[in-house]
């Protein structure tokens, strides 16, 4: 079974780490599922307006939103089930990685492409 991946905040932008993210698992070999309500693709992959659309189960989801809006989606991500949440850099503060562990997410706070062995650089 392929490693699955959806990334909130996916971005049309390839200045945008949200963007790159995409770049970067795709690279990799991940089935990638952006999430932009705003957009009907990404980098070639077919975008979602929330996470609840995104098919199927997922292993990881990464987080590229300002905490604010990341603080609505947690029930949501939630109830995805992913196996792990990524919050990048700039898109958590105390209060949303509290509120995420508070729903027994399990946390990881830093950068998702990183993990894998990548660099945002590698996708300018």
């Amino acid at each position: 079974m392929k490693q699955t991946i959806a990334v909130v905040g996916a971005s049309r932008s390839r200045a945008k780490y949200g963007n790159k993210c995409v770049r970067a698992f795709a690279a990799e070999g991940w089935v990638v599922y952006p999430v932009n309500p705003d957009a009907d693709e990404v980098e070639g992959f077919e975008a979602y307006p929330s996470i609840k659309a995104v098919p199927g189960e997922l292993q990881r989801i990464s987080v590229y939103l300002p905490p604010q809006m990341t603080a609505r989606v947690i029930p949501e991500i939630a109830d995805k089930g992913a196996w792990e949440v990524w919050f990048n850099p700039g898109s958590a503060d105390a209060d949303v990685l509290g509120k995420a562990r508070d729903y027994g997410l399990a946390v990881r706070d830093g950068c998702s492409i990183r993990d894998i062995g990548r660099s945002p650089d590698e996708f300018p």
